[in-house]
């Protein structure tokens, strides 16, 4: 495993607020890390040219967009189909309902986070989208009933 590459405290810290607040300004974020706005700039211009920040996005509430159904589905592929994992994994990608999609070591093969209006919408899904994948042998589908912690910020070390 690699080591990650150095952050110095500035950056820590503007990583960490840009985590939580994307839509801060330069100089919020230079006030509140107590720089000034040029050389708090610079390091996120860095942070963003290395990497370290992939996008800045809008978190949409899954909830208020009538996507209640919250699921997450093992996948199992046959032999041909385990043979042929960049097929399957073209094919997620086209499906917006699959949020996530995981190469899995174990007794699965992939793991899929999907959001549904309903368990009716997800039923249709599976059965005419999921289910009918080449190479799908089993599919054990979880609903989750509650959402307990939910973040996209990763822990700055």
């Amino acid at each position: 495993m690699s080591e990650p590459d150095t952050l110095d405290r500035y950056e820590k810290q503007i990583l960490a607020l840009l985590q939580e607040d994307a839509s801060l300004s330069t100089s919020a974020v230079a006030e509140k890390v107590g720089l000034s706005s040029s050389p708090c700039w610079r390091r996120i211009d860095r942070l963003e040219r290395e990497g370290f920040i992939k996008r800045r996005v809008a978190i949409a509430d899954r909830k208020k967009l009538g996507l209640n159904a919250h699921i997450f589905a093992q996948v199992k592929l046959n032999a041909h189909g385990r043979a042929n994992l960049d097929e399957f994994s073209k094919a997620i990608q086209g499906f917006p309902q699959v949020l996530e999609c995981y190469v899995m070591m174990g007794s699965v093969d992939f793991l899929l986070r999907i959001v549904a209006p309903d368990i009716e919408a997800y039923e249709r899904f599976f059965f005419d989208c999921l289910s009918q994948l080449p190479g799908v042998q089993e599919v054990n589908s979880t609903v989750a009933l509650s959402e307990i912690k939910a973040t996209t910020a990763l822990p700055v070390p």
